[in-house]
């Protein structure tokens, strides 16, 4: 799962508040993995769970699991501009974008909440290798936002999405931001997946990797990230 900056500035959109968790690092050494390794890969059966620190001036970060749908981070990013971080759970696809089935999922996370912290909870869905990115906001806080200009608002999935579409240098990247955030989410990917490429702003893809994480750029003193359950179904 490869990450660069994703996030700009703040979205005017309202910010739905998250339920508070304490400054205090989790006890993650007493579930079955743990690393504070930046770059550690944890695969499990289908899945892999990385931590992922990858931007500049990242402070500490700590990963553990007991499983690919209970996991979470321990965090500690100056507040400064720019991703540190994206913590993952991943999946590979490989299928082509009008044959990819009925591709949807459901995530239940504790994020933290108060002044200083900026981050968001999204998927990340790659196609035709790192030809094309897929952005799914479910909840996000701080002065953070999508790569791209506004285009449309859509529903998909029997939800609202506002679309954003731009290019961080590398790739072609596609941004939907819920308009009612949400910590116990469900999506529909292949809607939007397929809407992408019905409505002319995606070729007819192989939809490759399915991620789901916390893309984190300041958490200083340190904050919890838990994702409490998740499920994909394919």
């Amino acid at each position: 799962m490869r990450r660069r900056s994703l996030l700009t500035a703040a979205l005017a959109a309202p910010l739905a508040t998250a339920g508070a968790v304490g400054a205090l690092q989790s006890p993650a050494q007493a579930a079955t993995w743990y690393s504070s390794d930046k770059y550690a890969v944890w695969t499990t059966g289908d899945y892999e769970l990385g931590n992922n620190v990858w931007g500049s001036g990242a402070g500490p970060q700590s990963i553990w699991a007991n499983s690919y749908s209970n996991w979470g981070v321990w965090a500690d990013h100056p507040n400064t501009g720019g991703v540190k971080s994206y913590a993952y759970v991943g999946h590979s696809l490989g299928r082509d974008v009008w044959s990819m089935g009925n591709v949807s999922s459901n995530a239940n996370v504790t994020v933290p909440s108060g002044s200083g912290l900026a981050y968001a909870t999204a998927y990340d869905v790659w196609a035709n290798g790192w030809d094309y990115e897929i952005m799914i906001w479910t909840q996000w806080q701080g002065p953070v936002g999508p790569i791209g200009s506004y285009v449309t608002d859509v529903n998909l999935g029997y939800q609202n999405w506002a679309y954003y579409q731009g290019s961080n240098g590398s790739n072609d990247v596609h941004s939907f931001m819920a308009r009612n955030q949400t910590t116990d989410s469900w999506v529909d990917i292949t809607a939007h997946c397929q809407w992408l490429v019905a409505n002319g702003r995606m070729p007819q893809v192989s939809v490759d990797e399915i991620g789901f994480g916390f893309e984190i750029t300041s958490s200083a003193g340190g904050y919890n990230f838990n994702c409490n359950s998740y499920s994909l179904w394919m």
